[in-house]
C-alpha cells in the first residue's frame, strides 16, 4: 500500500478538514514568499485536494 493510499484511508470522512489544512498551508507559503509563487502554490493545492479527495469541485470553475 502506497503512502498516498494510507493517507486517503486515514482522511476518509474528514475530507473537508483536510482541504482546510491544505488551504492554510498554501496561505502560509504565500505569506512567507510574499506571493512570489502563488500560482504554483495554488496549482499544488488543487492537485493535493484532488488526490486526497478534499475538494469535490466546490468554489471552483469546471476544468477544461
Amino acid at each position: 500500500m502506497s503512502m498516498l493510499d494510507k493517507l486517503k484511508q486515514m482522511l476518509k470522512g474528514h475530507e473537508e478538514q483536510a482541504g482546510q489544512g491544505i488551504d492554510k498551508a498554501g496561505d502560509f507559503v504565500d505569506e512567507k514568499t510574499q506571493g512570489k509563487y502563488s500560482s504554483q502554490v495554488d496549482m499544488a493545492q488543487e492537485k493535493l485536494k484532488e488526490q486526497l479527495g478534499g475538494d469535490q469541485g466546490h468554489d471552483r470553475p469546471p476544468q477544461k
